[in-house]
């Protein structure tokens, strides 16, 4: 009987593949099976997965092109990924395949690898790691590549690969040592050397070596087979160049990036070209030239995607060529492309910040300034930089308004009847106009009403009884809101009315605004509050000017104290010589009071020496010398070599030996000499700090009462100060919570501590000091106990002998039962108990005598 040749060929078959499946033999046909399937099947498809991971992680990845690129494009995350989790699937199927591939086809006989596609799944196995980030299990699979398969040619990629991952880990030495090594021992060539030196160049970098990272980019460069690795490499090479000042080295290497046109990235291609713009001479390159550059970039339909970036560096040419309109313009458009570069949307704001600032316009600087700092890491250096910045454009805020708004009304108090009269009319043909454009809108937006009525009650009436789903009959839609035209009219009217008002609890309090709104001419406020005839009425506004001669002496110097706060904020800290110089001078020139003249002379002088004007420098020195010739300025300058020792006199000395009394417990002589320093140095900045230390002396030596007083002052006078903002925050949150006064009873106390209190009425210092030397002796006595001693201020007229460490009550009631019969004839004082909770009640509110009346009498 013939068995059909079909069915032998499957059997015959059938038995090869299960003879082959074993991975026991050392055959040839079992290694080129596990081979052949371990290459076309798991492995194949486990690089499938890789590359499809590292598309994504490109995709995803954003360059930062003000920074010194990458080598290689991988963002490191800084999620922390439990064991079992990834951080993309993909690496994950690539793993998957890697371990599959090793479990079903390794033939290790003898402790010898027999399939020669093993190394290559270890080398998958390690890459899939790398590239998810798990970079000590990608070193193990790299080093056993290392280790099992020494003949293997896959050799020289492991090792590669092993320093990549060391590079990640931050083992830059030792990477460089092995690279070295191996470029030393191995003939590489193509892509492997491609892959070494640029992993060598990254290393470089990572240890600050850029002249050695310029040479191995350059070997890269030359080596590699990929034209998107050698654009990004040669875009390297230049930025380096920039760094090192080597301009012209940096533009020939962005010139081999352009050559490169459109086989390399296009944003590499347009970086190296906005590189070359950054780095252009403006004194001596022909700048028509590079304006045309400039152009062809932007008319190009193919560099729409980077019109951000070329509209940014257009508006910097023009910013360098003094072209400040164009400038603005185009730092406006590159905005407006919705760029994801947040790098260069925070530059684009924050110039436009500056720009704003130069023209005294800081609040349109702070609007600026607030976007900048939404467009940078929160904490970062430059976050803190322009957050910095910003608080201190608040103080700016603050007091150029109130310069502003005082110097408009001294302007029109020193005004001749005539030109106010003509000032005024000029004033209310303005209102005129503005009435009438408004009264226009409004007749609109009631015919908008009308018709929007009439259509809304014909749709109601086709439709009839259509009932809702509460079964009435559907409504027409009047409602106010729903009509912009209506909305706006609204707004606008309220604006009128109440001025721009935030959002806020008690809005309408006119205090609510930092601007010395008070006193000015053209108050909202005032047009508010004025009927018809008067609105449009010269002699209204006239009469609100300030006549009496107090009133315009306080409007001038609240302006005068501006000026100088200004002059000082644009000295110290914004470093803008030219315009606090500008208010010093117009401050000297507007007779300001004695206390102002002398620090504003001594700032001048200081700010005519930094810019380099000696003349000016000279003559301010001479007259403070010559007029203020016993002022600690005048000493100052008549020996300089002393200013740079600690002055005994300077406010800040003075601070601090102040600061030690009030450690002493001092606090009368704390008070006294506070008030009299604060008016040695009013208007300095040390004003403030003085402050806050004279209210927490006061609140240790009057009460709670008087503190509170104290603090609420600093927070209103010095607001726009540290000392005020932390006075603020301590009359919000801190006062609150010590404004209970029932004592704790025993039981309730959060603390096991009694203070053993011995009182003296109006004592001799010396008599409290024997007392408290005597005590002290008779406490070291004591066998079971190791307590200490305190001396306390309570009023201006008793103070406390303390006894601290006693931990039960009964013990402290007892205190004069622990001493010794030679001690007790010693101390003989009545002393009474408390607790620790109630001690800080009793020196918060001093309300002594309520708790001595509320325990038995003190022993």
């Amino acid at each position: 009987m013939k068995i059909p040749f079909k069915a032998t060929l499957i059997i015959a078959c059938s038995t090869l593949v299960l003879i082959s499946c074993s991975r026991k033999k050392d055959k040839f046909i079992n290694r080129n099976f596990h081979a052949v399937t371990a290459e076309f099947n798991a492995l194949y498809n486990g690089y499938n997965a890789l590359e499809d991971g590292k598309n994504s992680l490109n995709t995803s990845y954003f360059d930062n092109y003000w920074a010194i690129l990458p080598i290689e494009r991988m963002q490191i995350s800084e999620e922390i990924v439990l064991p079992g989790q990834s951080k993309n699937e993909n690496f994950t199927r690539a793993e998957e395949k890697a371990v599959k591939a090793i479990q079903k086809h390794s033939i290790s006989i003898e402790g010898k690898e027999k399939n020669p596609q093993m190394d290559e799944a270890y080398l998958l196995l390690g890459k899939s790691r790398y590239f998810d980030q798990r970079f000590v299990p990608a070193l193990e699979a790299f080093n056993y590549i290392l280790y099992k398969y020494p003949a293997s040619d896959k050799i020289n990629q492991a090792k590669i690969w092993r320093e990549k991952t060391n590079i990640r880990l931050d083992n830059d030495e030792l990477a460089i040592k092995n690279l070295k090594r191996l470029l030393k021992q191995e003939k590489l060539e193509d892509q492997d050397l491609a892959d070494a030196t640029s992993m060598l160049a990254q290393a470089y970098l990572n240890t600050k070596s850029v002249d050695s990272a310029i040479t191995q980019l350059e070997i890269a460069s030359n080596a590699t087979k990929n034209d998107d690795e050698r654009g990004r490499y040669r875009f390297i090479q230049g930025q380096l160049y920039n760094e090192l000042g080597k301009k012209d080295s940096a533009n020939f290497a962005f010139d081999k990036v352009i050559e490169l046109n459109r086989k390399t990235p296009r944003i590499y291609m347009i970086g190296a070209y906005i590189e070359k713009i950054k780095n252009f001479d403006y004194e001596k390159g022909n700048k028509f030239e590079m304006l045309e550059l400039i152009n062809e970039l932007e008319e190009n339909r193919e560099n729409r995607p980077f019109l951000d970036k070329i509209y940014h560096q257009k508006a910097a040419y023009f910013l360098n060529n003094k072209s400040d309109s164009l400038a603005i313009t185009y730092f406006n458009k590159s905005l407006r492309t919705n760029s994801q570069d947040k790098v260069l949307r925070a530059k684009n704001y924050e110039i436009l910040g500056d720009m704003n600032f130069d023209k005294s316009l800081y609040q349109d600087a702070g609007n600026y300034y607030d976007s900048t700092m939404t467009n940078l890491v929160l904490n970062s250096k430059p976050y803190r930089i322009i957050k910095r910045k910003r608080d201190n454009l608040d103080d700016v805020i603050y007091y150029e308004a109130i310069a502003k708004v005082n110097d408009s009304v001294l302007h029109l108090v020193n005004l001749p009847e005539p030109e106010r009269v003509a000032y005024f009319e000029t004033f209310i043909e303005k209102l005129k106009i503005k009435a009438k454009e408004e009264k226009e809108k409004a007749e609109a937006a009631e015919r908008n009403n009308t018709g929007l009525a009439t259509v809304n009650s014909t749709i109601a009436g086709n439709r009839g009884n259509v009932p809702t789903r509460g079964g009435s009959p559907i409504q027409a839609a009047t409602f106010y809101f729903y009509n912009p035209t209506t909305v706006a009219y609204g707004k606008n009217e309220f604006i009128k009315i109440w001025g721009d008002r935030a959002l806020e609890d008690n809005w309408r309090w006119s205090n609510k605004s930092k601007s010395s709104s008070g006193n000015a001419i053209l108050d909202t406020n005032i047009l508010a509050t004025a009927s018809e005839d008067e609105l449009f009425d010269p002699q209204f506004y006239i009469s609100k000017i300030p006549s009496e001669t107090k009133e315009i002496d306080s409007i001038s110097k609240e302006r005068n104290y501006a000026y100088y706060q200004l002059g000082l904020i644009y000295k110290e800290k914004f470093k803008e010589y030219g315009l606090a110089k500008n208010k010093f001078q117009n401050l000297l020139k507007s007779n300001p009071e004695e206390r102002l003249m002398l620090p504003s002379k001594y700032n001048l002088y200081k700010i005519y020496e930094l810019l380099g004007h000696n003349d000016e420098a000279s003559i301010a020195k001479t007259d403070i010398i010559s007029n203020y010739p016993d002022s600690r300025y005048a000493t100052i300058l008549n020996n300089p070599d002393s200013a740079s020792a600690k002055d005994e006199n300077s406010p800040e000395s003075l601070y601090e030996a102040l600061y030690q009394k009030f450690q002493n417990q001092e606090y009368a002589q704390v008070i006294s000499e506070s008030e009299a320093y604060i008016n040695t140095f009013d208007g300095e900045p040390i004003v403030p700090k003085l402050e806050l230390l004279k209210a927490t002396a006061t609140g240790r030596l009057y009460g709670f009462e008087a503190y509170g007083k104290a603090i609420n002052f600093i927070a209103i006078t010095y607001a726009n100060t540290e000392e005020g903002k932390r006075a603020q925050d301590m009359e919000a949150h801190v006062l609150p919570r010590l404004t209970n006064t029932d004592f704790v009873k025993e039981n309730d106390s959060t603390t096991n501590n009694y203070k053993v209190v011995f009182k003296f009425e109006n004592p001799k210092p010396e008599q409290v000091a024997n007392f408290k030397q005597t005590l002290d002796e008779a406490l070291k006595n004591l066998r079971y106990y190791s307590l200490k001693s305190s001396v306390d201020v309570y009023n201006p007229t008793t103070m406390f002998v303390m006894v601290h460490g006693l931990k039960n009550a009964q013990v402290a009631n007892t205190f004069d039962q622990l001493l010794n019969k030679e001690d007790k004839k010693k101390i003989r004082e009545s002393y009474f108990v408390i607790t620790s909770d109630n001690y800080q009640i009793i020196q918060i509110h001093k309300n002594l005598d309520a708790y001595l009346n509320t325990i038995i009498n003190p022993k």
